[in-house]
């Protein structure tokens, strides 16, 4: 009997409630591994492609090179966007009314807010996925643990049912019942180190593209070279 103890042992004397447990700790499993393999990979990409557009953008000769090289080739990164969008709030602005207000305060204050759009922009982006981690990396331990308490529950109520209450008897039901929290603990922990690696990304990447649009608005409205990401 002692040898027929274990997880399987556990799932098949379970009931409703236990396996629908079971089922959420899957659900934010596979949604959590889901987004940590697909924004690593999409991170990594978008690294790589931005090293390649800022190389190619600082060994350009004017910026009348750049409009033409962003006019020919797709723009994949967030760099190159915010490249393009302050490129073309120039003619813009110029094309625009001075009576309207999307040309109020001159070039300088309608660049300055298609900048900081721009950046908006990518970081309701890059945040994509980081709710369901952190909702994953802190739901999840008390997900398991309820499931631990309603199996122990469970486990105690066959338990007086069959009359038998030695050590024997009650070690085997308790321990099945504490798999769920180890469920949860192995559901959480990828979660939260995901979401803090991926924070921490994400703020060094919003960086660089504040500083990359600081220069942007140097080249745009003083034409003098600014410093280099």
């Amino acid at each position: 009997m002692d040898q027929e103890l274990g997880f399987a042992h556990f799932l098949t004397h379970t009931d409703g409630v236990g396996r629908l447990v079971l089922a959420a700790l899957l659900l934010l499993s596979v949604a959590s591994w889901y987004l940590i393999v697909t924004r690593a990979l999409a991170n990594i990409l978008a690294q790589r492609r931005a090293a390649n557009f800022l190389a190619g953008f600082w060994d350009a000769p004017s910026l009348e090179e750049v409009s033409r090289a962003l006019a020919t080739q797709p723009v994949d990164n967030a760099f190159a966007e915010l490249a393009r969008q302050a490129l073309q709030s120039v003619g813009d602005s110029e094309a625009q009314s001075p009576h309207k207000l999307a040309a109020a305060g001159g070039l300088g204050e309608f660049l300055t807010r298609v900048l900081r759009n721009g950046i908006d922009q990518e970081a309701a982006r890059v945040e994509h996925g980081l709710t369901v981690l952190a909702s994953a990396g802190s739901a999840a331990p008390y997900v398991g643990l309820f499931g631990t308490v309603w199996g122990i529950y469970h486990a105690l109520v066959q338990i007086g049912l069959s009359g038998q209450g030695t050590l024997d008897k009650v070690a085997g039901p308790v321990g099945e019942a504490l798999i769920m929290t180890a469920l949860g603990l192995a559901v959480a922990i990828p979660a939260v180190l995901a979401y803090n690696a991926f924070n921490r990304r994400n703020r060094i990447w919003l960086a660089r593209l504040d500083a990359f649009a600081h220069d942007l608005y140097v080249l745009t409205t003083v034409g003098a070279p600014a410093r280099r990401n």
